[in-house]
């Protein structure tokens, strides 16, 4: 019987704790994956298959320097062996020629940590019939990708953590025959047929919308809802350095003036790393068991994302942090607004399904610019009149989800990262809705 991808990693780490010399550390991760893509043109099946693939890193420390080398790997126990023993080796001759590390700091606890998410994936064919069912006649492109993504982790110091996660996630687009288009999603772990068929329709109502004349906006500032995709952009462009415990202790991050005590946002505003129950696992690549942080609490800034790197260079605690220092598994509590209740609540102003492109124009100041694209609407009381043509929005983020914040919607979506960047990811958002009373639009 073949072993499995658990038994194959634990081998691994066995030969490689029998195979130390002299005071050598060792660190080992392993990532791996088993989807299935179905790409969507026409609403037809246009491609299929299947990617199966692992890889492990290997990071050798020994008398303050550390090097690391990733290997691919085979699935056959002997013949990866010998690849972790070349590596090894290859390893143990590059240390002497590179210096010591001043921010070297290994974790020196035996932690164990176990997770297997293993709910029954979709089946196919059902998916497929669904899909097909629901968008008919529908210029419909997209792709479904589904399966299990596993996670390893092990230490010298005898630290060990597995993490796998089933999900599937289905991107797609609803194409007008004037060109223009809807874009929306559907992930999860349970594919839930009147949950897809509820987004499909929401879907569709907008892509009749689409069909009208558009309207013309003139720059200047309006009452506007953004809806979760858009949100997670906006999210998104704050995850990069907005928590990091090195871009606050460096002046460099987007947030800084938030932690920094000078500006708040307002209190309807709560973000947590929410690690519990997501897709993500509990523990790092450098080592670390990861559990839930506050990042903001009712508009305050609270705790920050600290890496082993930043613990060692500005004399914080490890939090379980990647070295990159971004939230891999955001969740924004929700507010009161019922999703269905939107409309009337924005009375005149812009329902907002997507923003593009996003920079910051002003990082210091949390100010981004970017642009509307997709699904973007005119509404007059509570009812959508007319496409609106792409414009460019410029506004800070103090002001969006701060002073201008009226209410968060009740009913979030859960958005997965869509990046097939080497393998599918396992990090994630879960957002609101948010009603705005002012959002600036520059062109």
């Amino acid at each position: 019987m073949a072993a499995t991808a658990l038994q194959h990693f634990q081998a691994l780490v066995s030969d490689l704790r029998d195979n130390l010399r002299g005071q050598e550390q060792f660190t080992l991760s392993y990532s791996g994956e088993q989807s299935q893509f179905i790409r969507f043109n026409h609403a037809k099946v246009r491609q299929a298959g299947e990617v199966q693939q692992a890889g492990a890193s290997l990071k050798l420390i020994d008398d303050g320097r550390q090097a690391s080398l990733h290997m691919t790997l085979s699935g056959d126990g002997e013949v990866d062996r010998q690849r972790l023993f070349e590596a090894l080796e290859q390893l143990r001759q590059t240390l002497p020629l590179i210096p010591q590390d001043p921010y070297l700091q290994l974790n020196d606890s035996s932690w164990q940590s176990h997770n297997v998410q293993d709910q029954p994936l979709p089946d196919s064919a059902q998916v497929l019939q669904q899909i097909s069912d629901s968008a008919g006649e529908l210029d419909l492109v997209g792709i479904y990708a589904a399966g299990p993504i596993s996670l390893g982790f092990a230490s010298s110091h005898g630290a060990f953590g597995w993490h796998q996660a089933n999900s599937f996630n289905f991107d797609f687009s609803l194409f007008h025959a004037n060109g223009e288009a809807v874009k929306a999603n559907y992930a999860g772990q349970t594919w839930d047929p009147s949950a897809f068929a509820r987004r499909m329709a929401q879907a569709r109502a907008q892509l009749e919308h689409l069909g009208r004349p558009p309207k013309a906006l003139a720059p200047g500032e309006y009452r506007a809802y953004l809806a979760p995709a858009a949100m997670d952009e906006i999210i998104g462009m704050l995850n990069w350095g907005g928590f990091s415990a090195q871009s606050i202790a460096s002046k460099n991050s987007p947030l800084q003036r938030l932690y920094g005590g000078d500006s708040a946002m307002s209190p309807l505003v709560s973000m947590t790393e929410q690690v519990s129950g997501s897709l993500s696992p509990a523990f790092s690549e450098e080592g670390y068991p990861r559990s839930d942080l506050r990042l903001i609490e009712q508009g305050q800034a609270r705790e920050q994302l600290t890496s082993a790197r930043s613990a060692a260079e500005f004399q914080r605690v490890a939090n379980g942090a990647e070295r990159y220092e971004s939230a891999t598994a955001l969740s924004m509590a929700p507010g009161e607004l019922a999703e269905a209740d939107v409309l009337k609540a924005l009375g005149t102003g812009l329902y907002i399904s997507n923003l593009w492109y996003l920079n910051y124009s002003d990082l210091p100041a949390a100010r981004m610019t970017g642009l509307t694209r997709f699904a973007t609407f005119w509404v007059e009381d509570g009812q959508i009149q007319a496409p609106v043509s792409t414009m460019r929005f410029d506004d800070s983020v103090y002001s969006l989800l701060g002073s201008h914040l009226e209410a968060l919607t009740r009913e979030r979506e859960l958005i997965l990262s869509t990046s097939t960047y080497g393998q599918r990811q396992t990090s994630s958002s879960h957002l609101p809705g948010a009603l705005v009373a002012r959002l600036t639009l520059t062109l």
